[in-house]
């Protein structure tokens, strides 16, 4: 099928059509920052009769463009940056050039059914734009905690015997009594820490409200998964964007790294832990299970038990829950009736 590949930078889109041999037919290169060149694209992706445009960081600086794309009606997908850089190691030269990389992503974009769609404007992208934010506020409040932590361990020695947990209301009261009547540097600096922990507090309460509003907007029935709340939900619906390019469990388990990779040889038959996939995606459901685990009377609580029955060590059990529930988050992803919490079978 013909299909253009775009290697896209801040000014210019580096494009070249191929054809059903992925053979180069054209080469073209094109603004990036006027809708007059997001035209021009859409226009050649019409009168081509492209099947798809492949675009290397249609997040990014490709995002403008795919969008316009989007909008004519043209299919768009993603192509990853470490798949092109393996391309272009194939390759008989070492050469780099747009050319070069824009014939490498049109290529993988015309042999490769898997790629992700290019995300287009709406309720999910408002959604994972308001959990990314999130996430970069957590982050930052982790490293003012950790920084606290430092500074009240050097004029408070022991202060952790009594208060703990430095991120809740209460515990931050507490330690801004025990900074109380110090004029000192660090205790001024320490204080200030507080205020920014507090402010941020403040923040990551009402994103996580309007995430709570979001999903529950959505329709999304992932929260009827046990152990999967609101914000699970979000960060799975934000990390998946269109299910519908996981066309089975197992390429959806491949994603997210819950499906193993088999490593045998010979007569040896043996499989190890997959740490590709999307990471956040594996996180997610990592919480779901260990949610499960701590509840005594849930399903996933037995069906670790069952694996350690069997003469699994923790880890594999985990593992194993994992992909279960990664089996159960794509289902309720493809919207079919399934029973409201994860029931797996024990056999």
């Amino acid at each position: 099928m013909a299909v253009i590949g775009i290697d896209s930078h801040k000014d210019v889109l580096a494009g070249c059509l191929i054809d059903e041999a992925c053979r180069p037919l054209e080469h073209r290169s094109i603004a990036n920052n006027t809708p007059a060149g997001h035209g021009e694209l859409a226009g050649w992706a019409q009168g081509a009769r492209v099947e798809r445009v492949a675009i290397e960081g249609s997040g990014n600086y490709g995002r403008p463009a795919a969008l316009a794309l989007l909008a004519a009606g043209v299919e768009v997908v993603e192509v990853p940056p470490q798949m092109t850089a393996q391309a272009r190691r194939h390759q008989r030269s070492n050469t780099k050039t747009d050319r070069v990389d824009a014939l490498a992503v049109a290529r993988i974009g015309a042999r490769d059914d898997d790629l992700a769609p290019a995300r287009g404007d709406g309720r999910l992208d408002e959604l994972r734009c308001l959990v990314g934010y999130r996430r970069e506020l957590v982050q930052s409040r982790t490293g003012h905690v950790n920084r606290l932590h430092g500074d009240l361990e050097k004029i408070r020695c022991g202060y952790h015997r009594t208060i703990s947990a430095i991120t809740s209301e209460e515990a931050l009261t507490r330690v801004m009594r025990l900074l109380a009547g110090d004029s000192g540097a660090r205790a001024n600096v320490a204080r200030g820490r507080v205020r920014h922990i507090r402010e941020l507090n403040r923040q990551i309460a009402e994103l996580t409200s309007q995430i709570g509003a979001l999903v529950a907007a959505s329709a999304t029935t992932l929260t009827d998964i046990h152990g999967i709340g609101a914000l699970t939900a979000a960060d799975i619906l934000a990390e998946v964007g269109d299910p519908r390019r996981f066309a089975t469990k197992a390429k959806f388990a491949m994603a997210n790294g819950t499906a193993p990779l088999e490593a045998s040889s010979g007569r040896i038959v043996r499989h190890r832990l997959n740490r590709g996939g999307n990471r956040q995606l594996n996180r997610a459901i990592h919480t779901a299970a260990i949610t499960q685990i701590a509840r005594r009377d849930s399903e996933g609580r037995r069906l670790y038990e069952h694996h350690l029955n069997r003469g699994k060590t923790k880890r594999e059990a985990i593992r194993a829950l994992k992909r279960r529930i990664s089996d159960r988050v794509w289902t309720h992803l493809q919207h079919h009736p399934t029973e409201p919490h994860l029931t797996p079978s024990l056999t």
